[in-house]
């Protein structure tokens, strides 16, 4: 009969269990990988609040600027159409950035891996290069929050030049894994 209370033939189980899985949850370098995968969640969450918030302003601008066709006015203004359209791409390239980031890679635990590469650092370096991201992403959500879609028309550039500063911490990110 099986002794589910034996300490120590529960502990041998449990610690062939966890190496079989390649993990031991009691490690700094899983602590670190699982910071690593909050984090980037959280991230893309903030994105995602940004993106939200120019969609609902494109939402509002569309309604304003751009009402039904009538026999007077059969067509919609040209520049508010050009408009409509810059906060439709301003909210596509956050929703792209948001993906991204979903989607980036912790490093893998393997032996290959942990032979050439001190997997604990690298995990600090992406902390910073996450902790660079969550700042970047908040001061765009901050930007962005409560604004309407003239203001956003009117800062687009401030918008793309916030996405430029997420996508360089997004590089520096790819670039300590490559190390």
């Amino acid at each position: 009969m099986p002794d589910f209370y034996a300490l120590d033939e529960i502990e041998r189980i449990a610690v062939n269990l966890f190496y079989g899985w390649g993990y031991n949850f009691y490690r700094l370098e899983n602590q670190l990988r699982a910071d690593d995968l909050t984090v980037r969640s959280k991230v893309s969450g903030l994105l995602g609040a940004a993106r939200a918030s120019v969609e609902s302003a494109e939402s509002v601008f569309r309604a304003e600027r751009l009402p039904p066709p009538s026999r007077e006015k059969p067509r919609p203004d040209a520049s508010a159409v050009l408009d409509a359209q810059t906060l439709e791409k301003l909210a596509a390239a956050i929703g792209a950035l948001e993906g991204r980031i979903r989607a980036q890679p912790a490093p893998e635990n393997d032996r290959m891996t942990q032979r050439y590469r001190h997997e604990a650092e690298t995990l600090e370096k992406l902390l910073r290069s996450d902790m660079t991201l969550a700042a970047r992403a908040e001061i765009l959500r901050a930007t962005l929050d409560g604004k309407d879609g003239g203001w956003m028309i009117e800062n687009a550039a401030v918008v793309r030049d916030g996405l430029k500063a997420i996508e360089s911490a997004l590089r520096e990110r790819g670039a300590a894994l490559t190390v």
